[in-house]
C-alpha cells in the first residue's frame, strides 16, 4: 500500500500543477493536493478516518452535480456521442471540461476508498486480535 500512495501522492501533485492553465485552477489544485496531502500521510502510515470520509463524500457530491450538470457527462453520452475527451478543450466543448473533471473526481474517490476500506479492514483485524487475547 506504500507504493499505492507514493505514487498517487505524486500523480495527484502532478495533477494539480496541470490544473495552472484551467479555467477554474482555484478550485481544482486544492481538490487535488488534499488527495495528494492524504496519499502521502497514507504512505507515512498515518490515517484520519473523517478526513478520508469528507473527501470521498465531497468528491461524490461533486462528480454529481457534474454528471447532472447542463454540460455535464450525461451530456457529453447522450447529445455528443461520448467523443474523445483526451482531444483538444474548445471552448464550444465545455461538456469535455466537465467530463474530465468528472473522471478526475473518480479516480479521487476510488484512491481514497481503497485507502478507507484497507486501513478499516486493518483496524478491524487489529482488534480481533486484541479481542482473543484478552478473551
Amino acid at each position: 500500500m506504500k507504493i499505492f500512495n507514493v505514487v498517487f501522492c505524486i500523480l495527484f501533485v502532478l495533477f494539480a500543477a496541470l490544473q495552472w492553465n484551467d479555467p477554474d485552477p482555484y478550485v481544482w489544485i486544492p481538490i487535488y493536493l488534499y488527495a495528494a496531502v492524504f496519499c502521502g500521510l497514507a504512505a507515512a502510515g498515518k490515517y484520519y478516518k473523517g478526513w478520508y470520509l469528507f473527501g470521498i463524500f465531497a468528491a461524490l457530491g461533486y462528480a454529481v452535480f457534474l454528471f447532472f450538470e447542463k454540460d455535464g457527462v450525461l451530456s457529453w453520452m447522450t447529445e455528443h456521442n461520448a467523443e474523445n475527451i483526451a482531444g483538444a478543450m474548445k471552448a464550444s466543448t465545455p461538456w469535455i471540461e466537465d467530463t474530465r473533471e468528472f473522471f478526475g473526481l473518480f479516480i479521487i474517490i476510488l484512491v481514497m476508498l481503497v485507502n478507507f476500506v484497507h486501513r478499516s479492514q486493518k483496524s478491524a483485524k487489529k482488534m480481533r486480535k486484541k479481542m482473543m487475547k484478552i478473551g
